[in-house]
């Protein structure tokens, strides 16, 4: 049986995510929840320009965003996510809320797509809104 994974990696900018070991329990909390298994999860945290050209060259959408989702298996969960911690930044500062909780909204919003969860019509937006709402009620396991 294959271990459940769950790694952080970093291109092209200099980045460590606080608590990895608690961000680690609470992903897991998550699928749990949602009754999946891990496989191999692996986050990858980028600038603005690398995750553009991710966005270019694999859905041919020319715009920025904060996260791309790449999944691979949905039993047991396995994906590449790439997040873009400019976009991250950005996107805090706008909301005004802090760089960790939208840094959080964003790395489970990415676990709720390896689980099924699209947000491409406004009924699966309101969804993925609840379903991350839910999940961050839950990060007392940090």
């Amino acid at each position: 049986m294959k271990e459940e994974k769950i790694i952080f990696n970093v291109e092209d900018i200099d980045f460590e995510l606080d608590n990895t070991e608690g961000v680690i329990r609470w992903i897991e909390k998550v699928v749990f929840l949602e009754k999946k298994r891990i496989g191999a999860i692996s986050y990858i945290f980028c600038s603005d320009d690398y995750l553009h050209e991710l966005n270019v060259e694999y859905l041919d959408h020319d715009t920025l965003t904060d996260i791309l989702t790449f999944p691979y298996s949905r039993s047991p969960l396995e994906g590449d996510i790439f997040i873009s911690i400019d976009r991250v930044k950005d996107n805090a500062n706008d909301l005004e809320v802090s760089f960790e909780d939208e840094l959080h909204r964003v790395i489970i919003h990415g676990v709720l797509h390896l689980c099924g969860y699209l947000d491409e019509t406004d009924e699966e937006e309101a969804m993925m809104r609840k379903k991350e709402d839910e999940a961050l009620a839950l990060r007392s396991t940090l």
